[in-house]
């Protein structure tokens, strides 16, 4: 006769059932050879009787206890009362009535859930949300599961609850705040479906968003706007390099006005500047020839090496005639002058021999500080 197998507290209570089993072997290998009547018959039935008190004693031990493992607990269920609403089995061996009484055992250990939804934000866009959500039971409710959710009670509650908490949550934000908050999304959603679990008897340990995602609308929307964004961008970047560009356009131009003013008066200080300036040429242009692996033969007027020779640009002479010129405009202005001062003169004169000859005629004196002319017969 061998024990079955089970948990190792069964086996543990049945191993005195085990060793009366292996005690009574031999009474009852010694039946077969037993020909009735007399003292093997009696001990035949001995044997018998001993075989029958050890299974129902086995079969008795063996369903008036069950166990409860690591990390579970138990409700017993009555054919008569029902569910115990009052005692929650721990873990550990425990007794109870054959037939009569029937445990329900509960596995309280925090489990994950993975649950979808697609819910609309505050600006009429979809979202589809992947939530984490790890529960367990309530241990000291665990008669009220029984009787009111069963033993699938996560199956019956946590989709429909869960659905209902991300579509009010989510309604409260817009798309963008969705990706920027996420944390604070997350923390409302915890604190009522937390709230909403409790009212049937389910613990909310942890909540989290895994995944985040838009609609394919939304999605090419954002891809038009940053391609507005960067086209804009370039644009503008566009503009401000021709503004640039016609600035530096502006200052070079006034930098070679600037240039031309400073050159221009250089040349009439000092003439000597031309002819510096030819030198440096004729320099430059000797440097280049000289370190030509070619052989040119020109003249030293089309390379300016005639720096000795004036040429064309004779600047004392011009600065000579420009003097003389000077001098030529001021004699004409004071002739001009001394012309006006003569006719001036002459006005004032004729106007004073009127008078006194009218003076004269009327026989009067002429008046004081006069001029006496002597009058033309």
């Amino acid at each position: 006769f061998k024990v079955p197998s089970g948990n190792p507290s069964s086996r543990r209570a049945m191993e005195p059932l085990r060793q009366m089993l292996a005690r009574a072997r031999p009474l009852l290998a010694g039946l077969g050879g037993a020909s009735g009547g007399g003292p093997s018959g009696g001990q035949s039935a001995l044997a018998i009787a001993a075989a029958g008190t050890t299974g129902a004693l086995y079969f008795g031990l063996n369903n008036c206890i069950f166990n409860v493992e690591g990390g579970q607990r138990a409700v017993i269920f009555n054919r008569i009362g029902g569910v115990n609403m009052t005692k929650v089995y721990a873990e550990g061996t425990h007794l109870m009535v054959p037939w009569f009484q029937k445990p329900i055992l509960f596995d309280v250990r925090a489990r994950p859930r993975l649950i979808q939804s697609t819910t609309g934000s505050k600006d009429l866009q979809m979202v589809n949300l992947t939530l984490r959500v790890l529960s367990r039971p309530d241990r000291d409710k665990l008669p009220s599961i029984v009787t009111t959710l069963g033993s699938d009670y996560d199956e019956r509650v946590l989709p429909s609850v869960v659905h209902e908490v991300l579509k009010s949550v989510v309604a409260r934000f817009n798309a963008a705040q969705l990706i920027t908050q996420r944390e604070l999304v997350s923390r409302l959603i915890r604190d009522r479906l937390t709230a909403r679990s409790a009212d049937f008897f389910i613990v909310i340990d942890d909540v989290s968003i895994t995944h985040l995602d838009f609609g394919k609308e939304y999605r090419q929307a954002i891809e038009a706007k940053q391609v507005a964004q960067q086209d804009a961008q370039r644009a503008h970047f566009i503009v401000e390099r021709a503004v640039q560009e016609k600035r530096s356009i502006i200052i070079r131009a006034e930098g070679e006005a600037r240039s031309a003013e400073l050159i221009g008066a250089a040349v009439g200080s000092n003439p000597a500047f031309i002819e510096l300036r030819k030198i440096e040429a004729a320099r430059e242009i000797a440097t280049t020839v000289a370190k030509s692996a070619n052989k040119i033969y020109l003249s030293a007027g089309s390379l300016l090496l005639n720096v000795h020779e004036k040429g064309n640009f004779d600047l004392q002479s011009r600065a000579h005639s420009e003097e003389v010129k000077a001098e030529e405009v001021k004699e004409g202005e004071a002739s001009a002058a001394l012309a006006a001062l003569s006719r001036d003169v002459v006005l004032v004169a004729d106007d004073t021999a009127s008078d006194a000859l009218a003076s004269e005629q009327t026989g009067a004196e002429a008046p004081e500080g006069a001029l006496s002319l002597p009058l033309a017969a």
